[in-house]
């Protein structure tokens, strides 16, 4: 495989990620963000945590879907995120939601 054909396909997936994000979005309440993962999500608890000095963040998400192209499913029942990281929580308030390309 060339590197052409390569990055032809990694291209094809971020499309095909991008599509799905975009007909699945309407069915979540929050959209949270951490350094490595970008998720919505209808259930949302954050925990601020300290360990030896250390802050971290517990996340916990409920009803998920998760922005990755190599995952297979991305949809998800629950799912906790540890992360030493800044979170970002967002909700999603859908009458003000237009994406780009969607049909109404």
């Amino acid at each position: 495989m060339s590197t052409e054909d390569l990055d032809a396909y990694e291209s094809e997936l971020e499309l095909q990620l991008y599509r799905e994000y975009r007909d699945v979005v309407r069915l979540f309440k929050y959209a949270v963000e951490t350094e490595r993962r970008f998720y919505l999500c209808n259930a949302i608890d954050l925990k601020v945590r300290t360990e030896g000095g250390d802050v971290y963040y517990e996340v916990s998400l409920g009803d998920a879907w998760v922005w990755d192209v190599y995952r297979p499913a991305r949809f998800i029942k629950s799912a906790k995120v540890l992360t030493f990281r800044d979170v970002s929580i967002e909700e999603i308030v859908h009458s003000d939601l237009e994406v780009p390309g969607s049909e109404s």
